[in-house]
């Protein structure tokens, strides 16, 4: 018999991709249970398995930055912070993080199908009762229109965002005169896509040679010490935090400016949640 539970719940995740760079994704995971039927006539209480397979991705992966530690040019060591991680491809990075908000996976590669396999294979270390087997699926939220991946890291937060190179993929809405505005909404998404969002009260001076043209952050936050550079090109800076609720804010505002047109905005974070920001020129 098998016990099948969709978009049991999403992970919202960054992860270092050799060809694009620091990548934010926001995962649907579908949940499938094979198994015997106990005398009460189930394989598993719909109350229980919600909870035990989320509680355990929501405690390792989610809001970590997803780390192929076989990937050419990646290099691990020790730092004060906890773990250093670097690359130079395709555009040097350096990210310098306590453990746990670092998950590295020993592969040249990360893709959601690899990954839910090894998820599915960690929670059948210690399955359920009655349960034999467990298949995960990592799907992209299906988006009509424009979509955008960003990550960032927030340090006033009591939680798991504190960490400074997690991520999501967004939906992105442009109101103007009442009416959607798609041509905006694909050059925001495009100009937005793959970048990292940084809050300028966490930039830092870094003139030493080799580095003018990148962009190192720090900040200290309640699970520890957080750093990470990258090309400012690979950036943008907002005067705020970088919240969701400061991202629709600073995105309604700028397109107002040079659209010289009232604007509404309506910026996800990852899947099903978001703020609302309106701005006038």
């Amino acid at each position: 018999m098998t016990l099948f539970v969709n978009r049991l719940t999403h992970l919202d995740v960054s992860l270092w991709c050799p060809q694009r760079g620091l990548v934010g994704a926001s995962w649907q995971v579908d949940v499938e249970l094979d198994g015997e039927l106990g005398e009460d006539g189930m394989l598993f209480d719909f109350g229980e398995v919600k909870p035990w397979i989320k509680q355990r991705l929501d405690g390792e992966l989610d809001h970590t930055l997803l780390v192929p530690t076989r990937a050419r040019g990646v290099t691990l060591h020790d730092c004060r912070e906890g773990l250093c991680v670097r690359s130079e491809r395709p555009y040097p990075l350096e990210v310098r993080a306590p453990r746990q908000a670092l998950s590295l996976l020993p592969w040249r590669e990360i893709t959601p199908e690899r990954l839910a396999d090894h998820l599915a294979t960690e929670l059948m270390r210690r399955p359920p009762p009655r349960v034999s087997d467990i298949r995960l699926r990592l799907r992209e939220e299906a988006i009509e229109g424009p979509a955008y991946s960003y990550s960032h890291g927030l340090k006033q937060h009591a939680g798991n965002c504190q960490r400074i190179a997690h991520g999501h993929r967004s939906r992105l809405e442009v109101w103007q005169q009442g009416q959607r505005v798609p041509a905006l909404e694909q050059h925001w998404a495009e100009w937005l896509a793959d970048r990292y969002l940084v809050d300028e009260a966490d930039v830092v001076d870094d003139d030493a040679p080799g580095f003018r043209d990148q962009l190192s952050c720090r900040y200290r936050a309640e699970q520890g010490h957080f750093f990470i550079r990258l090309p400012r090109s690979r950036c943008a800076v907002l005067p705020t935090p970088t919240t969701v609720e400061h991202i629709a804010a600073w995105l309604a505002g700028a397109i107002a400016r040079e659209s010289g047109q009232a604007t509404r905005v309506r910026a996800f974070e990852g899947i099903d949640k978001g703020a609302i920001a309106q701005a006038r020129p």
